[in-house]
């Protein structure tokens, strides 16, 4: 369901283009209102922030039905419990360590590099409740994970219940025979069809970049671009750390065939580096695998499994964004609560395809389950699509690896590669 290369390309372009008019006029009018009160500022640049705010709800609309077609989906399509059998047991295994190693070093590094320390954002006063600031307990944590009921756990957008009467869902569907399949051939067109209307909702994106850029900048001043800028640095050293991370523990399995994998993966990487879309790559990468000398049948059930559950890249940057907004409107979560929020996204983050910016879907349902201010993921649009091509590509080569590191335990990797 990845846009056309040229189709994405035009959308950063634009994007791109509206983050820079949104500062320059933000400049302008953040000159303009040096002298004047704060609620004739506001008034003014309300009208700026409801373009982002448009763009947000139409977001949140799409984050329960996306995550229960597409999780329902790749569970079903595993088989019932018995039967996932042996591949698919070392596969989740792997896809779970790896979640857990990206979002602890994006968890670790915001906390290490603290980038949003220096933006001091009021918190908005729907937001500012004495709830903003409490610990999750195991035990509310634990609770919470439960729905009483998928239709209120949906409407009100509880993306975790969601995940949980899903992963039943699936199980249960899976082993329905036949007349299961009927429903996972149901939900897996209306998945696609979601992931259509995802790309719709994008085209708004630039409007609602200008808009937010336009407010963040009239409000706080040129200032914050520095803290912009250590953002998406900082990012970008965690996701370098992250690759040696992967190629360390794939050098274990396969030795220096590592080598040889990592000039096979090359193209695909670029490819979704450039699109911003891991899957457009999706393609090109299954035949260089396979090329390599990975097994078809692993390929064919890893690699599809992986870019609903194991998108390294974007995992890292949940934990590295939630945590950021936090930092930025200077909230104080414990190591309990960011712990939780932890456990929360190797949940969430499962199920959600690779397809520009869908991170911010889970980020924003993630701030939403904290208490975070959910209007801080505004700070995130303007940058997205630079965050994007880095998590595009690692979310490549993540999957790569874990298909490669499968086949070798499968005694499925062939010595004879193209």
């Amino acid at each position: 369901m990845a846009d056309s290369p040229n189709k994405s390309n035009r959308l950063t372009i634009f994007i791109l283009i509206s983050m820079v008019a949104g500062v320059l006029l933000g400049y302008i009018l953040n000159q303009h209102f040096a002298g004047a009160s704060v609620a004739d500022r506001d008034k003014t640049l309300d009208y700026f922030s409801l373009l982002a705010d448009i763009f947000l709800r139409l977001i949140k609309m799409i984050v329960a039905p996306l995550v229960f077609t597409t999780l329902v989906v790749g569970v079903a399509k595993q088989g019932s419990v018995k039967t996932v059998g042996r591949i698919g047991g070392k596969t989740i295994l792997w896809f779970f360590a790896g979640s857990f190693v990206s979002l602890f070093l994006g968890m670790a590094l915001v906390n290490l590099f603290q980038p949003g320390a220096g933006m001091n954002l009021p918190v908005p006063v729907v937001n500012n409740t004495a709830a903003v600031q409490a610990s999750l307990t195991l035990r509310d944590f634990i609770t919470h994970i439960f729905p009483t009921s998928i239709f209120d756990a949906m409407a009100r957008n509880e993306i975790l219940q969601v995940v949980v009467f899903s992963l039943f869902f699936g199980v249960a569907t899976a082993a329905f025979g036949e007349k299961g399949e009927l429903i996972i051939k149901v939900l897996d067109a209306a998945a696609h069809i979601i992931l259509k209307m995802t790309g719709y909702i994008m085209n708004f994106a630039p409007v609602a970049v200008f808009g937010a850029m336009t407010s963040v900048i009239a409000k706080q001043g040129l200032g914050i671009l520095s803290t912009y800028s250590r953002f998406i640095g900082e990012f970008y050293i965690g996701l370098l750390i992250l690759l040696g991370i992967l190629l360390g523990a794939t050098y274990f399995f396969i030795r220096n065939r590592i080598f040889s994998l990592l000039r096979h993966i090359k193209e695909p990487s670029i490819i979704a580096f450039s699109t911003n879309s891991s899957e457009a790559a999706f393609p090109k990468l299954m035949i260089e695998l396979e090329r390599f000398g990975c097994d078809e049948k692993v390929v064919s059930f890893v690699l599809p499994l992986g870019y609903s559950f194991n998108l390294a890249g974007s995992m890292m940057y949940m934990t590295f964004a939630s945590l950021f907004v936090a930092q930025s409107y200077n909230i104080y979560l414990d190591t309990g609560t960011q712990i939780s929020m932890l456990l929360v996204l190797m949940l969430t983050s499962k199920g959600i395809a690779g397809v520009p910016r869908a991170s911010l879907v889970v980020v924003a349902a993630t701030l939403a389950t904290f208490k975070i201010p959910e209007a801080g993921i505004a700070l995130l649009l303007g940058i997205d699509p630079i965050m994007d091509m880095g998590r595009a590509s690692m979310n490549v080569i993540g999957n790569s690896v874990a298909t490669a590191v499968v086949s070798k335990w499968e005694g499925a990797l062939s010595d004879q590669h193209k």
